[in-house]
């Protein structure tokens, strides 16, 4: 049974009339006809009685209709899924990503997704950066979102993001008198810090900004994750420096100052093997990453 068979028969069935199906299917009658034959021959069964003037459907031929019809509408879609698979617009993606990430950057993305290339279904895998890149190149991520990039060859990337640094400070602060803070007004200062392990990416980069401008402050807790570290601004302890996307967090009782120094940043990388064949994630960098700004 092919499906050019079924495409005549359900003609044929359609239009009771094989000359008009023959129009219809744009050939002549007697390789029509000779298509339902082969297909009563496959089945073992009559699908249709014909006489000089007539055509009907037995009662095999009125239940293998919709049967038919189904098939070649399943077939069309099948088609159809693999065409659009092929071009990316259907599939499936892994795309791995830093909680700061999901502050801001990354639900964008996925709503953008979802409103341009609905029938990719993307995957998510929360990870710190180090166990990003281990699993990208691993080959368990399609893509890694990620303030820095693992040392290995074969890893194409792109620079996201440079994000501004934001002094976040307690109510009744008195620095919430500035408009902007300079660094060398945190020299002293009570300070919570990001951890050298967990927070390594951030503590460097506060560091050497802090140290660039002869800064120490008072180092008086230290935490891994953005969102710790704003609980314990909240809570008093002292100020700290988070990426602006920290906003997000809306966390009661703390507010969010400039910093005046325009090289404070944290860069965000979005990064993916160079060799691979999911041609999903190439529509998703494509149309979602790099579309123009005015488009998102």
């Amino acid at each position: 049974m092919e499906l050019r068979q079924l495409e005549c028969f359900v003609a044929v069935a359609e239009e009771l009339h094989f000359g008009r199906a023959a129009a219809r299917l744009c050939m002549t009658q007697p390789p029509l006809s000779r298509q339902i034959q082969l297909l009563e021959q496959a089945l073992g069964v009559t699908l249709l009685e014909r006489s000089s003037r007539v055509v009907t459907l037995t009662s095999a031929g009125r239940s293998f209709l919709r049967d038919a019809r189904h098939l070649l509408a399943y077939s069309a879609r099948a088609a159809s899924s693999a065409r659009r698979a092929s071009g990316g617009e259907a599939g499936h993606i892994t795309l791995g990503f830093t909680a700061v990430a999901a502050y801001r950057l990354m639900p964008a993305w996925v709503m953008k997704a979802r409103e341009i290339l609905p029938d990719v279904d993307i995957e998510l895998r929360e990870r710190v950066s180090t166990d990003l890149g281990r699993l990208l190149v691993a080959g368990e991520l399609d893509a890694m979102l990620a303030r820095h990039l693992p040392r290995q060859d074969g890893l194409a990337h792109r620079l996201i993001e440079r994000e501004p640094m934001v002094l976040a400070v307690p109510r009744k602060s008195p620095l919430l008198a500035r408009d902007a803070v300079p660094l060398r007004a945190l020299h002293g200062q009570p300070f919570v810090a990001y951890a050298p392990g967990e927070g390594k990416y951030f503590y460097e980069r506060i560091a050497a900004a802090l140290g660039a401008a002869g800064v120490e402050p008072d180092y008086v807790q230290h935490a891994g994750q953005t969102h710790t570290l704003l609980g314990l601004v909240r809570a008093g302890l002292g100020v700290g420096l988070v990426p602006d996307s920290a906003r997000e967090l809306r966390m009661e009782g703390v507010s969010f100052l400039p910093v005046a120094q325009d090289k404070l940043y944290a860069d965000m990388y979005l990064a993916w093997r160079e060799r691979h064949d999911n041609p999903a994630l190439d529509a998703f960098i494509a149309r979602v990453v790099e579309a123009p700004a005015a488009r998102r």
